[in-house]
């Protein structure tokens, strides 16, 4: 199939903005806690819908008092904490737009986006934020009001605002319509300057209501949360927080991704939100403890067993009475106390990012805790596809957002059309028409439209690899699933204009250590350690899994592996956790050769 579409299941209003959620959520549902917050001792705090408007209100009310003007841009650099939700309903209903900036961004990268953007105010979470600021701020002329969230930025705004008259509010909230910009969110970008992508009020309200429409028992109003611990300055995690509200559904938002699981389990979402790498560390380190304790083999079982489960929901005929049997068995001894890692409630997920891989996937929904996987791109407002929760086909990334369309170019590129696409890049129109080529915004990403308008992704069109035998390698397909070991942290394919397909490999600091000690290496280290043949041998393991996925032409016949990180602060990574592959492949140049001498 070259082209797909649904139809919408969400009508966007012809005049009005994002600020109408909170106001309609006061009013429809006044006592609901919509939003809650870390209280002192490190608990839930739970905030009514009416509660929620008052102090975005108050907020706002002080962003005016300081000069901000509809469609001045305002800085919001923080981690994932209830500051951000507030902060960015709040510049929304003083009529500005919110500009995010990654807080692990160099003061470079600060700079860029503050100057580029125009933005007038910015607020940061740390003192360290602001410092780095500062560090530029003789570059920044239009930058007039810096605010600090740990020296008591929201409370200041609110005092100060307190002599702002409600009309005066009711002018500024009410000043942007649909088709006016919520945000410029600059993409993290693998190669040269991110660029600013205009995602209107339209694209926003387009996107989530038909995402919380189609996914609706996973919104329901008084039962369902979500807890938000991706960063919400990436627009993956920032169109969940818009529709946990617009639902409403209770939102809980957590800044340390490292108390994740004392977050689950304190706060016990109903849904998750995730990307592949967290239910990888979730199953590894699940499988690593029951083999740490000998019961290895009772967990290997049990996998396999809700494997075969889940792939047996999608025939004809079901799972077997044998299998269900199983099942049932491993669900008392394994699965039950997984999902209680998982915060106890939680039936389904949703995932980005990248790809999840099949075996996992049919894992998790064996376990009875489905992964939804989708995609979607900055210029997307994040899900441009995404697997329904009543009929997901586990390997893809589901079907298009209802009210757009996907289509497949002659050359296999994905296209994309809709309500939720951007208005444009901030500042580049030269950017925007080569984007926006004859009214459908050209991805970057090649993929493929099955018999049911289910889409799959297999590579990016520039990371098209060409051997010099002249096979076509899309990276991804394999990277992931060598990936997915729980020793290796990062891969990277290489084999443009070569013989033969290697890959660079990096080892996850977590579980190498655990394994050199169960395999008795613990007094190794460093290059000993790598050149290691039983490491060596288990990393074979893990590419032999990634080749079984491609072609004989397309697979790796050598590694090498890296004694260090890619890491973001290495520069090896994007703030999304995408590979900057012309920044590795300069880096590590004489390991790609020595791969080939």
């Amino acid at each position: 199939m070259r082209e797909f579409s649904l139809p919408a299941l969400y009508e966007v209003p012809a005049d009005g903005n994002l600020t109408d959620l909170i106001r309609r959520n006061a009013t429809q549902h006044p006592g609901l806690p919509v939003i809650a917050r870390r209280n002192a001792e490190g608990g839930w705090e739970d905030l009514t819908a009416r509660e929620f408007l008052a102090e975005v209100r108050a907020t706002a009310k002080g962003l005016i008092a300081a000069g901000v003007r509809p469609g001045d841009r305002i800085g919001l650099m923080s981690r994932t904490r209830y500051e951000w939700t507030l902060l960015d309903f709040a510049v929304w209903s003083a009529g500005a737009v919110t500009v995010p900036i990654y807080e692990t961004s160099s003061p470079e990268q600060i700079q860029w986006i503050l100057s580029d953007s125009g933005a007038v105010g910015c607020v940061v979470e740390t003192g360290a934020h602001a410092a780095a600021v500062e560090s530029v701020r003789d570059r920044l002329p239009r930058l007039a009001d810096l605010w600090t969230i740990d020296e008591g930025a929201v409370r200041k705004l609110a005092d100060s605002g307190t002599q702002v008259a409600d009309a005066v509010l009711e002018e500024h909230s009410g000043a942007a319509d649909a088709d006016a910009p919520a945000t410029i969110v600059y993409t993290s970008g693998t190669t040269g300057r991110p660029k600013g992508c205009v995602l209107s009020h339209r694209a926003f309200f387009a996107d989530c209501g038909n995402v919380v429409e189609r996914l609706k028992p996973l919104f329901t109003p008084g039962e369902g949360s979500v807890l938000l611990f991706l960063p919400v300055a990436h627009v993956f995690g920032r169109m969940v927080q818009i529709a946990a509200v617009m639902a409403p559904i209770r939102l809980g938002l957590s800044p340390d991704i490292k108390r994740l699981t004392d977050d689950l389990a304190g706060f016990r979402p109903t849904l998750v939100l995730g990307v592949p790498r967290v239910f990888e560390k979730v199953y590894n380190s699940a499988r690593a403890k029951a083999q740490g304790e000998g019961k290895g083999r009772v967990f290997d079982r049990a996998a396999d067993t809700a494997i075969a489960y889940s792939r047996a929901l999608d025939t004809a005929s079901g799972p077997s009475l044998g299998l269900r049997l199983k099942h049932r068995l491993f669900d008392k001894l394994v699965y039950g106390k997984l999902r209680a890692v998982l915060g106890g409630r939680a039936t389904h997920a949703i995932s980005g990012g990248a790809a999840l891989g099949e075996r996992l996937g049919h894992f998790y929904r064996g376990i009875g805790f489905t992964v939804l996987e989708g995609y979607g791109l900055t210029e997307s407002c994040a899900p441009t596809a995404f697997n329904p929760y009543d009929r997901p086909k586990v390997g893809t990334v589901g079907q298009p957002l209802p009210g757009s369309t996907v289509r497949i170019g002659d050359d296999g590129e994905v296209l994309l059309r809709g309500e939720h696409l951007f208005s444009g890049y901030w500042n580049n129109e030269a950017a925007t028409a080569e984007a926006m080529e004859d009214g459908w915004f050209h991805t970057g990403d090649i993929g493929t439209l099955d018999e049911d308008g289910y889409l799959t992704i297999t590579g990016r069109k520039k990371e098209i690899l060409v051997t010099a035998g002249g096979k076509n390698v899309a990276p991804a397909v394999i990277e992931d699933r060598i990936r997915a070991h729980a020793l290796v942290a990062e891969c990277m394919v290489v084999g443009d204009g070569r013989p033969f397909v290697a890959a660079l490999i990096t080892l996850d600091e977590e579980f190498l250590p655990r394994w050199a000690e169960e395999h008795g290496k613990s007094g190794l280290s460093g290059k000993r350690l790598l050149e290691d043949p039983e490491l060596l041998a288990a990393v074979q393991q893990a590419v032999d899994d990634g080749n079984a996925a491609v072609s004989r032409a397309e697979s790796v016949r050598k590694f090498r592996l890296l004694a260090t990180q890619f890491t973001e602060d290495s520069g090896h990574l994007t703030p999304s956790m995408k590979l900057k592959r012309g920044v590795v492949a300069k880096d590590f140049a004489p390991e790609i050769e020595a791969l080939y001498a």
